[in-house]
């Protein structure tokens, strides 16, 4: 019977506390869940709000409530918030030294997020690889290929070395090179060039087109050409480029030389 009272005893003190935690972490990790679809909607609705922070502070906050939560629910058993957040210290110093890339990772995801070298949707070049940020995380980028490939990179390794950010600037110029025969006349071949950029509709004509020799090669004499364009229209500038010179080029009668080798054989006697 004393065993029977003293559980009984230990049941009529604790389940008050045991249902209050119980109840405290349903309500609040509801709380938390809630809170960050109204922030989330708010941030997606929001201009000024860059939408790569979004899915970070949404995670953020939630986070943040949860672990008040826990305490809350840790507190009404007698345990001292103090002491336990003493404990999860040294938890996370633990973690920490065993996960030191990761939070190194995690650190630059958050450098890029706040000064934003690039942002979802930028085409860039990190790391011998190029495409267009598609999700900034917090441990790694994804980047889309131009043939639809995901590339994951860590944030870390993106933050310690060079990062070539091809959509930061409104316009562009295209640097294309293009080689005629030694016999073909150099100044033709320039106005034929300038009246193509002059015809595609997507060039800039608001500027010069550079149009200057750049190199007396070994079978060719080439042409550097150099057009503006805005930055989202360089591929269909480059291309138009290359298609309508070649076709020009044609109709003038000027050779465009290709790689050849002469082979002289002397017969022996």
């Amino acid at each position: 019977m004393d065993y029977l009272d003293q559980v009984s005893e230990l049941i009529v003190a604790y389940a008050p506390r045991v249902l209050g935690a119980i109840v405290t972490i349903l309500i609040g990790f509801w709380l938390a869940s809630f809170l960050a679809s109204k922030l989330k909607r708010r941030l997606q609705v929001n201009p000024r709000i860059d939408p790569s922070l979004t899915p970070f502070l949404v995670s953020l906050v939630a986070i943040f409530i949860k672990i008040l939560v826990l305490l809350s629910a840790a507190s009404m058993f007698g345990l001292e918030v103090t002491s336990f957040v003493a404990i999860l210290g040294a938890l996370a110093f633990a973690v920490g030294l065993a996960l030191q890339g990761n939070l190194s990772h995690m650190a630059s995801g958050i450098l890029i997020l706040f000064f934003r070298p690039f942002k979802v949707g930028d085409f860039i070049v990190t790391q011998g690889y190029s495409g267009t940020v598609s999700e900034i995380q917090i441990f790694n980028t994804l980047l889309v290929t131009l043939d639809n490939r995901v590339i994951i990179i860590p944030n870390g390794a993106i933050t310690s070395n060079a990062i070539e950010n091809l959509s930061m600037n409104p316009t562009r110029k295209v640097p294309m090179t293009f080689g005629i025969s030694y016999e073909a006349n150099i100044d033709l071949a320039r106005k034929i060039i300038q009246e193509v950029a002059d015809e595609c509709p997507l060039v800039d004509h608001s500027q010069p087109v550079d149009i200057w020799v750049s190199e007396l090669a070994d079978s060719s004499v080439n042409f550097a050409v150099r057009p503006w364009c805005k930055t989202e229209d360089y591929w269909k500038v480059y291309g138009y480029m290359h298609e309508y010179i070649k076709k020009a080029f044609d109709r003038a009668d000027i050779g465009i030389p290709y790689p050849q080798m002469d082979i002289h054989m002397n017969k022996l006697n």
